[in-house]
């Protein structure tokens, strides 16, 4: 969408919206404690301390709120973010007045019918109101209102043709007014100050990748006479991203480029499922182990379990543990089991078909080395050999390594006699990692039952 237009000030420039929208909270507070009054006694008719009351609660929402940033500017903003922020600060403020009510030892004067349908009332109706203020600006700004318009600097990288195709822009409160090449030239400078003049953009947009980082100071004293917002939006090209994020670390910014998700509430959420699941698991398979065990001991002579030191967590060799499907012999160099490999005993091809070989792992899984979902870990002679030919591969251990993984129930499962196996199979590892979450391990453990158990490529 083309914008030529001088600037306009947007609604929210023009109006205290914050100030209506902290006012609306309130009122809606106040109303919820009045309602939820007649709810418990059936009259409206409240007592001066459930007035009392009832106005710091809206008083403590109102900071609360606004402490979180709720109040703050939400354009380009998701629906979800939005209303998780809002739920996290109704939540705090709960614990506020909780707190409040123990210290002073005044719960017993109170009704906790009242205050509990008082706080369920407001949550909600606060809540449908950012729905319904997300829905109206959606359909007001795809009308083409109330955005604020952009000169996009392009590089001609992913994200400013992105930008330019307009995707969710308007949805989000933007617009792009145009598009202006980057060039080294000594006149652009110039022209881009000229630009921003003649269409009196709201935001000038510096999609750049990160060689010409040092133009942006020049940018930035360029325009120093100009009050338009300026943004840099890193080209990446080809680097490969891992968790990227903005964190706050040691009082200054950093923007991670490569990092695990696995940190802080998702690292106790992932043990914690290992744990519980791997628990469950455990017992169930505990019979079916103990027949494997006989059979491997019956059908070959040497040990029951194959123990053999593999990459874990942060590049830490650990021995990981399965059911010896070969006979005995010594290993040496890259040398992994191939289809009518001769090194397999009959009940240990059974095993591999059927990747009941890994089961053990369950028992590294309780230990902590492991996890049930991540990348596979891979011998250490073939991380010495594969990681200086594919990009990126050591990554891969920023997490713990797991019994089954996205690589494996999409497809990428057994030998990897190419090295384009082996690069799809760390593809497919790494979006793991940079989209780890508990619904995506649930799922990869229930594709596993069904299609990760028996496989063509398993030998």
């Amino acid at each position: 969408m083309q914008v030529n237009h001088r600037y306009q000030p947007t609604f929210a420039e023009r109006y205290p919206v914050p100030f209506f929208v902290a006012l609306m909270d309130m009122i809606i507070v106040l109303m919820s404690g009045l309602c939820a009054y007649y709810y418990r006694f059936e009259h409206f008719d409240m007592t001066g301390r459930y007035n009392t009351a009832t106005m710091l609660t809206a008083i403590i929402v109102v900071v609360c709120l606004a402490s979180g940033g709720v109040y703050g500017s939400q354009r380009g903003q998701s629906l979800w973010h939005q209303l998780g922020m809002l739920i996290v600060c109704w939540l705090a403020a709960a614990g506020v007045l909780l707190s409040l009510t123990f210290f002073l030892k005044v719960s017993g004067n109170y009704s906790r019918i009242w205050f509990t349908v008082m706080l369920f009332l407001g949550g909600t109706f606060c809540l449908l109101l950012r729905l319904s203020v997300f829905f109206i600006l959606r359909r007001v700004r795809g009308a083409g209102r109330n955005l604020k318009s952009i000169l996009l600097v392009d590089s001609g990288g992913e994200s400013a043709s992105q930008l330019n195709n307009g995707r969710a822009l308007e949805g989000d409160g933007f617009c792009v007014a145009q598009s202006l090449a980057f060039s080294q030239e000594e006149d652009w400078m110039e022209r881009l100050v000229a630009k921003v003049d003649e269409l009196g953009v709201h935001e000038v947009w510096l999609c750049l990748p990160l060689s010409e980082g040092g133009v942006i100071r020049s940018i930035l004293y360029a325009l120093r006479h100009h009050t338009v917002a300026v943004r840099f939006i890193p080209e990446w090209g080809d680097i490969r991203l891992l968790n990227h994020k903005v964190s706050h670390i040691a009082g200054l910014y950093s923007l991670d480029l490569s990092c695990s998700p696995m940190d802080g509430p998702a690292r106790v959420v992932k043990r914690i499922e290992d744990l519980l699941i791997g628990g469950i698991i455990s017992l169930m398979i505990l019979p079916v182990c103990m027949v494997i065990a006989l059979s491997i001991r019956l059908s070959s002579p040497g040990p029951i379990l194959f123990k053999q030191y593999r990459t874990g967590i942060n590049g830490k060799s650990f021995k990981v543990y399965k059911f010896r499907s070969m006979v005995v012999h010594s290993e040496g160099g890259v040398t992994q089991a191939s289809r009518n490999d001769a090194r397999v005993t009959k009940v240990g091809a059974f095993l591999r078909r059927t990747s009941l070989d890994e089961l053990p792992q369950f028992f590294n899984v309780l230990q902590g080395r492991m996890s049930i979902v991540g990348p596979r870990p891979h011998a250490l002679a073939h991380n010495e050999y594969y990681k200086e030919l594919v990009e990126s591969y050591m990554q891969r251990h920023k997490v713990k390594p797991g019994i089954t993984g996205w690589a494996q129930v999409s497809g990428y499962r057994g030998e990897t006699d190419t090295l384009e196996k082996m690069q799809k199979r760390v593809e497919y590892d790494l979006w793991y990692i940079d989209n780890w979450s508990l619904w995506i391990d649930l799922k990869i453990i229930f594709l596993t039952i069904f299609k990760g158990f028996i496989n063509k490529n398993a030998f």
